[in-house]
């Protein structure tokens, strides 16, 4: 009996044991269930994260900026590194299996290849050059057939992402060279290549030196989790965020190659800020601290690139050289201790300066410009599109130029920088700002824009600034009145360039008010005709002029080519006196380049996805508001000014391509003048708007003949203005009367007038006249 209790207890405490154990494993595998469950599901969802941001790319949440591609045409002024240096920074390289494209590069010629993510897939081409400048462009799969011209890929101006500005110049692993690879490796994570994404030697490193020293003098993370912290995360320091930096390091290191993780890295890495940019990538780090491509760097330079990940702001070389000083000589230090440099060459580097050399970064980065296309972006795309989109926008920037605008704007404001300081400027007060806004006079694509002295001292962009415009205006004053003609409006009466105007002191009366206005010195000349009046910038004339054409009629012609609506129907608007922009005034002379069609300026000619996809396209948005044939007539009355009156200082400094335009003097200066193809506004003058006290023409016009000079070097800005069109007719004129040109004439001119308008009879003054249908001539020209 006592043996059956026995046995039963015996079953019993088993059994007890048995439910005891098992609600242990129930407990534990609960327990590791409520880990292991919510790590797997949250390592599904950041594999399915990790594949989706690198399907679209490193940076694809951001919006990126392109200019407008590069053309080249046989004849040009380049030569191989010129274009060698633009396919680098479009992203090609040497090596064939590069997707945005790749070339070949001889002394005297280079093969170009476009990739599979090439813009606009262009076909592959030979460029040879001769005596620096392009000889011949040939097709290298069309049996060599020639072409006239090329364009190269656009490239990357900046990148937008959550409304910052980031600048990136994307490389490759092959381009990153191994001096680079061996700092970063000694700065930050000297196992990389071997590791797994975690390296937990160096975890316990830094926690035993942080422990031992009190605070953090090390960090752990690798590459491979640093990377994931930029892309992914954000900058909490806690154990949640830290736990998922590990996962997703694990996950990029089973999805990407090390070559891979170390490109992405070396794209990605914060590394600064420059003017008005977050620096980003290795690639744009070398260009902005060393003006150097990324292969060109030396010992030096690469250790103080890899110095500054750790603290980029802190180590900041141009705001904190001695701190970047030591810091780069760690490195080196680093660098030796790791047996990649040799003592020798670590003591020879640590003895160098740091070496920066700014690039003038608004040579090429156009701050002011990409404000001004930014802001056209976004009045297409909802604000929504913008915070969370991926979008390739090509601007129609062109680079070219662009340097051209920033080197003329140096060079002349120092001239002015000049004057001002002989009329008793005084040292340390204001300096005179300017703007200068370049566009293309067909498509009304802006080409340039600078808005002021220095972008990084102040943001304000004088090119859409309104100020005075003063005599820039006129021109819309004697095109209203050369229309009048044209559209046969009899009420008023019909001017053409030799009808006749009093330039002598005047009072003008308008409603309960009058206005006397005076030229320039007090100086007056009497009876002169239209084109004298405008190339002499005639102030009495041209408010006479408006006068008779009626004032009202001149402000419609002025809104109608785009300027603003503030401007009001008095006097005073014949001199410019109401204010409007650089950029308006850019787009109100396409009417005078454009054959009488107004064409709005735009900044932004493509969007594109982020994998290709257009999904819009300017169109020119223009509307005719001159006859053609008035149009060739106030083209050659501005030429005039150029041959022979305000602007005559053109000439004078070299600039012989045929072109037109006018000066401009209110309390600042102003030219707009235009050739062929090219439009160019330039204002000068002070913010507080005080009295610049130099004329048009001595303080914009240098500035604008400067850009032109460099412009005109390419072709298409360099050829002559169209020929007359059908029912233009010339004739033989005296200038002092503007009518017929007889034999008793001391001198004559030609002048042009619309078919019907010429004058008749002969010239009054002198005693013999000849008929004047022997001496006109009819131009068909089409």
């Amino acid at each position: 009996m006592q043996g059956s209790l026995g046995m039963q207890k015996v079953k019993f405490s088993s059994l007890m044991g048995w439910a005891k154990a098992r609600r242990r494993a129930v407990i534990l595998v609960v327990a590791l269930g409520s880990i292991v469950i919510p790590a797997a599901v949250l390592y599904g969802r950041l594999w399915s994260t990790v594949d989706k941001k690198l399907r679209y790319g490193a940076f694809g949440n951001s919006i990126s900026l392109y200019a407008a591609p590069q053309d080249l045409a046989v004849h040009d002024e380049s030569n191989a590194a010129e274009v060698v240096a633009a396919l680098r920074q479009s992203g090609y390289s040497e090596s064939a299996s590069n997707p945005m494209g790749h070339y070949r590069a001889e002394q005297d010629s280079i093969d170009i290849y476009p990739g599979p993510d090439s813009y606009f897939k262009p076909e592959a081409a030979r460029i040879k050059f001769q005596n620096g400048h392009i000889a011949a462009i040939s097709a290298i799969n069309d049996n060599g057939s020639r072409r006239d011209r090329y364009s190269l890929e656009p490239q990357l101006i900046v990148d937008l992402d959550g409304g910052e500005r980031e600048k990136r110049r994307m490389v490759h692993f092959d381009e990153i060279p191994k001096v680079l690879v061996d700092a970063l490796l000694a700065a930050e994570d000297k196992h990389f290549f071997q590791h797994q994404g975690v390296d937990p030697v160096r975890l316990v490193k830094a926690a035993w030196v942080n422990v031992k020293s009190g605070r953090k003098e090390q960090g752990g993370s690798t590459l491979t989790m640093q990377l994931a912290r930029q892309l992914w995360l954000d900058s909490d320091k806690n154990w949640k965020r830290k736990a998922t930096e590990f996962l997703i390091a694990m996950i990029l290191e089973q999805k990407l190659s090390k070559k891979a993780i170390f490109e992405y890295y070396c794209n990605q890495i914060y590394l600064g800020r420059h003017e008005a940019y977050n620096v980003h990538g290795f690639g744009q780090a070398a260009r902005i601290y060393f003006n150097k491509d990324i292969s060109q760097i030396n010992l030096t330079e690469a250790a103080l690139l890899a110095g500054m990940v750790q603290r980029p702001s802190y180590f900041n070389p141009t705001k904190h050289p001695e701190r970047m000083l030591a810091r780069r000589n760690l490195v080196l230090a680093l660098m030796r201790q790791n047996g990649s440099v040799t003592a020798d060459a670590e003591k020879f580097a640590a003895t160098a300066p740091l070496g920066l050399s700014s690039p003038a970064a608004d040579r090429e980065d156009a701050p002011y410009f990409l404000g001004l296309a930014t802001e056209e972006l976004q009045s297409r795309l909802s604000e929504r599109q913008v915070e969370d989109g991926s979008y390739r926008v090509y601007t129609t920037l062109d680079q070219g130029l662009q340097r051209a605008a920033v080197e003329a704007v140096q060079i002349g404001m120092r001239s002015v920088d000049q004057l001002l300081s002989r009329k008793g400027a005084k040292a340390g007060s204001p300096k005179a700002q300017v703007a200068l806004l370049a566009l293309d006079a067909h498509t009304g694509e802006v080409r340039a824009v600078v808005g002021g002295r220095d972008y990084g001292a102040s943001q304000l962009n004088h090119a859409t600034s309104k100020r005075q415009p003063g005599s820039v205006f006129k021109p819309f004053v004697y095109a209203a009145a050369l229309a009048n003609q044209s559209a046969n409006q009899t009420h008023n009466r019909s001017f053409t360039p030799a009808s006749m105007l009093s330039d002598e002191p005047t009072t003008f009366h308008f409603g309960n008010t009058t206005y006397e206005p005076s030229n320039f010195g007090d100086h007056f000349h009497g009876r002169v005709t239209l084109r004298e009046a405008l190339a002499k910038s005639m102030n009495v004339a041209t408010v006479s002029l408006a006068q008779q054409v009626g004032y009202g009629r001149v402000v419609d012609l002025a809104k109608r080519a785009g300027l603003n609506e503030d401007i009001q129907a008095t006097p005073a608007v014949a001199l410019g006196a109401y204010e409007t922009t650089p950029l308006e005034i850019a787009g109100a002379y396409t009417v005078f380049a454009n054959e009488g069609v107004y064409v709005k300026p735009a900044f932004v000619s493509e969007v594109r996805s982020a994998r290709g996809r257009r999904l819009s396209r300017t169109e020119p948005q223009e509307r005719t508001v001159l006859d053609p044939r008035v149009t060739f007539l106030m083209r050659d009355m501005l030429q005039e000014v150029i041959r022979s009156g305000t602007a005559s200082d053109v000439r004078a400094r070299g600039f012989n391509v045929p072109a037109a335009g006018k000066t401009g003097t209110s309390r600042d200066g102003w030219f707009a003048g235009f050739t062929s193809n090219l439009i160019c506004v330039v204002w000068v003058g002070f913010d507080d708007n005080s009295d610049l006290d130099l004329e048009g023409a001595r303080s914009a016009l240098p500035i604008w003949t400067e850009f032109m000079k460099r412009a005109t070097k390419n072709s298409d800005y360099a050829l002559p203005f169209p020929a007359p069109p059908s029912g233009i007719v010339s004739l033989q004129i005296d200038p002092e009367t503007g009518e017929p040109a007889g034999p008793a004439c001391p001198y004559s001119r030609s002048e042009y007038f619309l078919a019907g308008s010429e004058p008749q009879g002969s010239c009054s003054r002198h005693s013999v006249a000849a008929p004047a249908e022997s001496l006109a001539e009819v131009a068909f020209a089409k």
